[in-house]
């Protein structure tokens, strides 16, 4: 298996139908979420619509960098998530995460191996492959923490 293939088995085993690293996924994590929990506050945590909204942020992000499109996304705007204020709404969010994870994991498959030592952008940010692997883990990071959130809301 080459390095473009390793990397959106992994990328898929995260966000939609992996148990090998954490023995969940976002999408498995997620499935059982209502609206209502989605939006509640664990103390100072992020909700888990914020940490949904948060993630696919940067898939979005992303994806728009390998279909040509320029790198719009900026930290700062990460957590604006708009008001949840209905199922239909949360269920879009998850919709939206669901569909830009398939598209991410489809054009990095289309991707050639080599433009993984590529610049990614700017020099600044490192290659292809550095910001791959850091959407990886960055993701594993909040899928703990959505675990985590999901335990202590059931616990309330």
């Amino acid at each position: 298996m080459n390095s473009v293939s390793q990397l959106t088995k992994r990328f898929r085993e995260v966000i939609l139908d992996g148990f090998w690293i954490a023995n969940t996924n976002f999408k498995d994590q997620l499935s059982d979420v209502t609206w209502e929990q989605a939006k509640e506050k664990v103390g100072s945590l992020n909700t888990i619509a914020m940490l949904t909204f948060h993630i696919d942020y940067y898939i979005a992000g992303i994806v728009n960098v390998l279909e040509g499109g320029e790198l719009e996304i900026k930290d700062q705007f990460s957590f604006d998530l708009p008001p949840i204020e209905s199922p239909e709404q949360w269920e879009a969010l998850l919709n939206k995460l669901w569909a830009d994870a398939e598209k991410f994991a489809a054009l990095l498959e289309q991707m050639p191996g080599s433009k993984l030592d590529e610049v990614f952008v700017n020099e600044r940010y490192g290659t292809y492959q550095r910001n791959i692997d850091g959407m990886i883990e960055h993701a594993y990071y909040h899928l703990g923490q959505i675990t985590l959130i999901k335990k202590l809301l059931k616990n309330t």
